[in-house]
């Protein structure tokens, strides 16, 4: 990649990083604090799933997310990057309408652990992130529009070996650090196939 062409792609990039950032904080955030005001609200999830054990250690795991987020310029080009940010904005409001029209609620009891450095993260996730905004699961949206990108960019078998089995991961994840359930984690990865398979290069 040529010096010109790093500039472009980091600089289209940007732009788009910061479209999905305002797509993202206008509804996640608006809409979990307007659902919990509503009184009609949908269990989405098995009773089985909450003998799911809570695993903190995990929650690497699931921050690895925002380790993706840097990650697709280096992999994509200028076209594929304004794909690929179409593709996240598109699933950020298509996934807002359905916390409108579904509004859940996590199972889960949320339960900090005793002591430790876990004890401080989990209080201050619990704080930022509410019980509501659950299916389809925007964590796994994200994971699986990226590493889908990515994996689609590169000739690499182990690269694109290794990004599934991060997004495999990712979504495990969501499960037993009681983010999300089972639906979530599946309507998520729906939601991701539907807009990747939308919106392509040349089409959209």
């Amino acid at each position: 990649m040529t010096a010109a062409r790093s500039r472009e792609s980091f600089r289209t990039f940007g732009w788009w990083a910061c479209g999905v950032g305002v797509a993202f904080f206008g509804v996640y955030p608006t809409l979990n604090w307007l659902t919990a005001r509503r009184t009609s609200i949908f269990d989405m999830y098995m009773d089985w799933e909450l003998s799911i054990p809570f695993v903190p250690e995990l929650v690497w795991v699931y921050l690895s997310m925002y380790i993706l987020f840097p990650l697709p310029p280096l992999f994509l080009n200028v076209s594929q990057l304004r794909v690929l940010g179409k593709q996240l904005i598109a699933a950020t409001l298509f996934s807002g309408l359905a916390f409108v029209l579904f509004p859940g609620r996590l199972g889960y009891a949320r339960v900090v652990p005793e002591s430790g450095l876990y004890a401080d993260f989990f209080s201050f996730l619990f704080v930022l992130d509410g019980v509501h905004n659950v299916a389809p699961s925007l964590h796994v949206v994200y994971s699986a529009i990226i590493t889908g990108a990515i994996v689609d960019a590169t000739l690499s078998p182990a690269v694109r070996a290794w990004f599934r089995i991060w997004l495999g991961l990712l979504c495990t994840s969501t499960l037993f650090v009681h983010q999300h359930h089972v639906i979530d984690v599946a309507s998520g990865l729906a939601v991701a196939v539907f807009f990747r398979s939308w919106i392509q290069e040349g089409k959209k």
